[in-house]
């Protein structure tokens, strides 16, 4: 098991939190993701390492940005 947390610029409601989780949720190897909405931490736990350049991606996707 593999567990990263990043920090997400941008959200500010639930749906804000539900997209960023589906996008990233997505990834391959990825078992959980638990986003703490007033801090923007992203906690994700995989069954293997995950490129942060994968997380990037999705996050963008949802149309958010990782700090940093």
């Amino acid at each position: 098991m593999s567990e990263n947390t990043y920090t997400v610029t941008g959200m500010t409601c639930g749906h804000c939190v539900a997209s960023v989780t589906e996008e990233i949720s997505e990834i391959d190897g990825v078992t959980d993701v638990a986003v703490d909405l007033p801090t923007g931490a992203v906690t994700v736990t995989s069954s293997k390492p995950v490129d942060s350049a994968d997380v990037r991606a999705a996050v963008e996707e949802a149309g958010y940005q990782l700090a940093g």
